[in-house]
Formats: structure tokens, sequence, C-alpha cells
């Protein structure tokens, strides 16, 4: 069901699909850019889109999406997003406490870090918000965590897509 979704808004928007993809995944985290990203690398390695393009989309979903988690953190503050995140599907009020701990834990940095594992990726923008962390270090060590990790997962669909027939025959 999302795979097909995935598929067809890349399909009808390109490299721009991506992005609108990727942004999704970071305001509704149940929807994982471990999916997206590396469908996107395959769809273009199947000449569908460029490989760049998509790249640069979907780092402008990831920001565009931790800005919006971050503003919302700021302005709801931590009590009121636990409770949002017990109404939400597949998030609860832990998932708040995971994310503001790990902040508390780490400090600025974790934003850099946390975009690169999964469940505190777009999460991790929440504690940021409500710690009014300075908005342009936000920005840089997302845009920077965001482009390490959209690489990684993005160039191995284009390997999976250059290797297309390797795959399909070891599943024959």
């Amino acid at each position: 069901m999302i795979i097909d979704w995935v598929i067809r808004i890349m399909e009808a928007l390109g490299a721009p699909g991506v992005g609108i993809a990727v942004f999704l995944e970071n305001v509704f985290p149940p929807i994982p850019s471990e999916l997206i990203l590396p469908l996107a690398g395959f769809t273009a390695s199947q000449g569908e889109f460029n490989v760049w393009a998509a790249l640069i989309a979907s780092v402008i979903g990831s920001v565009s999406g931790a800005y919006l988690l971050y503003y919302v953190g700021q302005a709801f503050g931590a009590e009121r997003l636990r409770r949002i995140a017990d109404w939400m599907w597949l998030v609860d009020a832990k998932d708040v406490d995971d994310a503001l701990a790990w902040f508390d834990k780490y400090g600025t940095w974790s934003v850099f870090f946390g975009r690169l594992i999964p469940g505190v990726r777009s999460l991790i923008s929440i504690p940021a918000g409500i710690d009014r962390m300075n908005p342009l270090v936000f920005g840089a060590l997302t845009t920077v965590g965001s482009l390490i990790w959209n690489t990684i997962l993005i160039w191995a669909g284009v390997w999976l897509g250059e290797e297309c027939e390797t795959v399909t025959r070891a599943f024959e």
C-alpha cells in the first residue's frame, strides 16, 4: 500500500515527488525513509529521473519536515505533544519522551546523529524546538545528517537497480 503510493507519486512528479514523500515521512514517522529512498534510487537508476535531483529533493523534503516538527515542538511543548502522540497511529507518548531523553543526553549534536538513526530521525526535531535550539544550527545539522542518510539509502537503491538482473536471478 505505502510502496504503491510512493511509486505513484514518484512516477507522477519525478524527483519533486521524492521530496514530497520524504517531507511526509518526516512529519508522519510511521512512513519509513528506508522504503522511500531506496525506491527513489531504484527508480532513478531505471531512467525515470535524475538521481542527483532526487537526492536534492529528498534533502529539501527532510529539512522542510524537520523544521515543521521543530516549530510544532516550539509551539506546543512536551506535555501537549505527549497527548497528541497518544492519539496518533503507531506513535505514543513514550516516543516523545525517548526523543526528549535523547536530546537531553546528547544536546545539540543529537540533531545530527539523530538523522542517522531510525525511530529518532523525525522525532528529534521536537525536543530541539521545545528547547528553542538556534534554528540556523538546527538547520545546518539537519541538512548534513539528512544528506548523509539520504545519500546512503538512495545509492543503495541505485545499486539495486543496476544489479536488478542479479537480484532477480537470486530469487528464481
